[in-house]
């Protein structure tokens, strides 16, 4: 893995893995745990963490699988595994929302994909809300529920989306650290950190002055990336 100087800095003896987007591909997310788990194993650190970044549902096969997945204990070689924060992306959302009743975001949530995260989950779309809350592993739901929307250490912000410029951290909104693209991604002001996100997907990872962007693709055949962060410096690790 090549590091370069990043633009942030974490606190000594830590180092951070963070994940973007997996959208049901659980072959793939098992592939880059391995390497996160390869990568510790041959460069030992005292306090290692893996945040993942959202949008773990819709669009690939597995959803199912990638929430157990993530629910299960990270894989580890040797020694302690690291600590896991699982922080809630705009497909989460879409979801919750659906199975609460709202029918704009069922509509919404079906067209992105909801329907073959359903079926991984051996359920029909026209089960409606009740069926599908039947059907969904109460340990997956409370996974869903339980999700946070932000994450802060040293001088980075972890969220899914972004953050809207000009607005104080504690007061940006759950929706925009969701689902915000402008004015964030053409934003080149400082923000309250250096936020690394997902949700908008590239070909290969952005790093910018206020910001890192570590979705690039893996359910339309890109890679599944993960950022390493640790001291003033950022490489990448990719399945």
């Amino acid at each position: 893995m090549t590091q370069t100087l990043a633009p942030a800095r974490l606190p000594p003896h830590q180092r951070i893995y963070a994940v973007g987007d997996v959208h049901g591909c659980a072959a793939r997310l098992d592939d880059l745990h391995g390497v996160i788990a390869d990568d510790l194993r041959d460069r030992p650190v005292a306090h290692a963490l893996v945040i993942h970044l959202g949008d773990y549902i819709d669009r690939g096969d597995d959803s199912a699988g990638v929430i157990e997945r993530l629910i299960a204990p990270f894989p580890c070689h040797t020694g302690a595994p690291p600590l896991v924060v699982n922080l809630m992306g705009n497909h989460e959302d879409m979801l919750l929302s659906a199975i609460r009743g709202d029918r704009v975001a069922m509509a919404n949530w079906l067209r992105n994909g909801g329907a073959t995260t359903l079926a991984s989950w051996g359920v029909n779309e026209a089960d409606g809300t009740r069926g599908w809350q039947r059907a969904i592993p109460p340990a997956h739901l409370g996974f869903l529920r339980a999700l946070g929307v932000i994450h802060r250490v040293g001088g980075y912000v972890f969220v899914h989306a972004g953050l809207r410029p000009g607005i104080r951290l504690a007061a940006q909104s759950r929706r925009d650290l969701m689902w915000i693209r402008e004015p964030f991604l053409s934003f080149t002001g400082a923000l309250p950190g250096v936020v690394v996100h997902g949700h908008t997907p590239e070909a290969e990872p952005v790093v910018r002055d206020n910001r890192i962007g570590v979705d690039t693709g893996a359910v339309m055949g890109g890679a599944l990336t993960c950022a390493v962060l640790e001291g003033d410096r950022i490489g990448f690790l990719q399945s």
